[in-house]
């Protein structure tokens, strides 16, 4: 299903890959003129070309979404570039998953502060568009993790925060609701990774699907532009599970 989004102005930060890159893709196609950021400028400017090809403005930033003040710069210059902001998505993960310093760091200074510092930038032209945030969590956020505790936490984090800005921002008419993303596989990602390098995981994580497939990053991307779209006009402070049924395994 397409939508319309001619007119829109959708900023993404984290979008040359993966989840990013699949919901800036499908924004585009629908219409949307599209803000992406990343921190290599190779894949960065590989993707804003590609997003060029369905006929739409596209502004492309490098930006590190672990600095402050890179993460304001970004979307600042994304709103006055797009002439305001309709959408903004949260996308970016630090995956911290080892329980030390390292771990902790990326996940509180690119899931969490990222999340907040994209959403604080964005609000001044979200309340004149009467917009949309879309924060992308985890199915993560709903249990306990030993094996990547950071992750979950911040995840969960995520979570609560949705629910706060979507309170906080209603009287502004802004809607905020988050995706919880079971397992997704693309080229280059976590679990395509992890297919070759620890194989007993992957196939352990499949098996526990019920769906019997890892995700797709556009299958995320779809929910992002529903939470988006006009059909989406009285759903906010929600997590919305898209996993195949694996919190159900």
């Amino acid at each position: 299903m397409q939508f319309d989004f001619k007119g829109k102005r959708v900023v993404v930060c984290g979008g040359s890959r993966g989840i990013g890159r699949a919901t800036a893709e499908t924004f585009a196609r629908d219409g949307a003129a599209v803000a992406i950021c990343a921190r290599g400028k190779a894949g960065l400017d590989e993707a804003a070309a590609a997003l060029g090809r369905h006929g739409g403005k596209v502004h492309a930033g490098v930006c590190d979404l672990a600095n402050g003040d890179q993460v304001k710069a970004y979307v600042t210059a994304a709103g006055e570039a797009l002439g305001g902001i309709d959408v903004l998505v949260n996308n970016a993960s630090g995956f911290g998953h080892t329980d030390d310093e390292t771990g902790w760091a990326a996940s509180l200074n690119i899931d969490v502060l990222a999340t907040v510092r994209a959403s604080h930038a964005a609000l001044p032209f979200l309340e004149k568009a009467g917009g949309v945030i879309i924060n992308i969590s985890s199915i993560s956020g709903f249990a306990a993790s030993t094996r990547s505790a950071p992750y979950a936490a911040v995840k969960a984090a995520i979570n609560n925060y949705t629910s706060s800005q979507a309170l906080a921002l209603a009287p502004k008419k802004i809607r905020v609701n988050a995706i919880a993303p079971g397992s997704i596989e693309f080229p280059g990602g976590v679990w395509d990774q992890r297919k070759t390098q620890n194989p007993n995981l992957y196939n352990a994580t499949l098996k526990s699907i019920p769906w019997g497939r890892m995700g797709h990053a556009e299958e995320i991307a779809n929910v992002a532009a529903f939470l988006a779209s006009d059909l989406a006009s009285w759903v906010t402070g929600q997590t919305l599970v898209v996993d195949g049924g694996q919190l159900l395994g």
